[in-house]
């Protein structure tokens, strides 16, 4: 598949990394976008508002994004972290939704 951008180890200047950068981020904006649309499926789904939070769920999660980070050299805890922020986010998206659908 040919992409307007180069990867990483294939970047001779800060204009490439940049442009790298920038597609990259539009990719993981398409990814949060399903993600949330998995939220919004989770929200119709559930029939009892009080099974949106699910901390056992969570805590794999966010234990799984850990140990895949340190698995690729990245630095597990700031991942985690990121997680955290992310599933939280996840959760009240999730809540607002599950309230919109059934008012």
């Amino acid at each position: 598949m040919k992409t307007d951008y180069l990867l990483p180890d294939d970047c001779r200047d800060m204009s490439e990394v940049r442009t790298g950068v920038d597609a990259t981020d539009r990719e993981l904006m398409a990814l949060l976008d399903r993600r949330f649309g998995y939220m919004r499926a989770a929200a119709r789904i559930k029939a009892d508002r009080g099974h949106v939070r699910d901390e056992a769920r969570k805590a794999q999660v966010i234990e799984n994004a850990r140990a895949d980070a340190i698995e690729r050299g990245l630095p597990g805890e700031k991942i985690a972290e990121i997680w955290e922020l992310l599933v939280e986010s996840s959760i009240a998206y999730e809540l607002v939704e599950w309230d919109r659908i059934r008012s």
